[in-house]
């Protein structure tokens, strides 16, 4: 009975004495930023988008700020109007589109079909915009409408192009040759699905090629494919183009030429066109143009200040954001 007596006595203490015991408290979860390394930005559609920020691509140094009813009154850039054309907009009198206002313009030199088969073509009016252009004092400037689907093809059709420029060469461009690869929505197209590592792959396959032969080159992209599809990273060595309509140029990284417009209406133009506003940095933002591009010396509608852009929209009729 006493045996008994005193291992009831030990249970109780040691009930006893857990039950002084403090519980241990949980160690707290770490809060994770989920938008850590991203950076909001316009998506086109009045909202904000999170998108990865990267850290060796130099931003835009252009904000709405520096915009006024469409019309740049910054003091760090001389603006130049301009235009993207091809076959679409048929023949060009490009005596009237310059006496409009269009001091540069980016002519298609060819592209590849999206079907299947990805034929190489030229555009057929390539030669008469380029004479035309140069005739009238229009700087020009070269794009190349891509869907490789390799780098193998976009070297493939950088090696076309060099030929359909062969009877001009680099020193008669005054802008870059600039590789436009872009969707194909609402059809099948053989680019369908490529991500974004391949379609950089080409851009880089392409650029390089142009560089090589001497000429500047370029890429252009719109906001998705530029955030979403290129790594940026990778062709800091070339000219960007962005297309972005709105009422000043959002994209978040720098770019030299900003396609504000798909529906402008140019004198000698007969259809909607692309209209684009080129931007060149003043030295120490003093106001005065460059004197050492070829647009500063010959381009009679340089868009240096408000008075001269609010000037040309009697004949230009797309401002940005229209």
């Amino acid at each position: 009975m006493k045996k008994f007596a005193a291992t009831v006595l030990l249970f109780a203490l040691l009930l006893s004495g857990c039950g002084e015991e403090t519980p241990t408290e949980p160690e707290a979860t770490p809060t994770v930023d989920p938008y850590a390394g991203m950076v909001q930005v316009e998506s086109g559609y009045g909202t904000l988008m999170w998108v990865t920020e990267y850290e060796d691509v130099p931003r835009s140094g252009l904000t709405a700020e520096d915009f006024s009813d469409g019309v740049y009154i910054g003091d760090d850039y001389a603006v130049y109007q301009g235009i993207d054309v091809s076959e679409h907009q048929g023949e060009i009198d490009w005596l009237s589109a310059a006496e409009s206002g269009v001091s540069f313009a980016l002519i298609r030199a060819g592209y590849r079909g999206y079907g299947s088969a990805g034929v190489l073509s030229e555009d057929t009016y390539f030669t008469a915009n380029m004479d035309g252009a140069a005739a009238n004092g229009v700087a020009r400037g070269v794009y190349f409408f891509s869907q490789a689907v390799s780098a193998e093809e976009a070297a493939e059709e950088a090696a076309f192009l060099l030929e359909l420029l062969a009877p001009y060469g680099p020193e008669a461009l005054s802008l870059p040759v600039y590789y436009d690869w872009e969707d194909i929505s609402n059809d099948e197209a053989r680019t369908d699905g490529l991500d974004g590592e391949t379609i950089t792959d080409c851009a880089v396959a392409f650029c390089t090629a142009l560089s090589a032969a001497g000429y500047e080159a370029g890429v252009y992209a719109y906001r998705y494919l530029g955030y979403f599809s290129y790594d940026l990273s990778r062709l800091t060595d070339w000219s960007l183009w962005i297309g972005a309509v709105g009422d000043y140029p959002d994209f978040y990284y720098a770019h030299d030429i900003w396609q504000y417009s798909t529906t402008g209406i140019v004198s000698g133009i007969a259809t909607a066109v692309d209209l684009d506003l080129r931007f060149v940095p003043l030295p120490d933002g003093t106001g005065d143009a460059p004197t050492d591009t070829p647009d500063a010396e010959t381009d009679a509608a340089s868009h240096t200040d408000a008075a001269e852009a609010e000037a040309s929209t009697d004949a230009i009729e797309a401002e940005p954001g229209s």
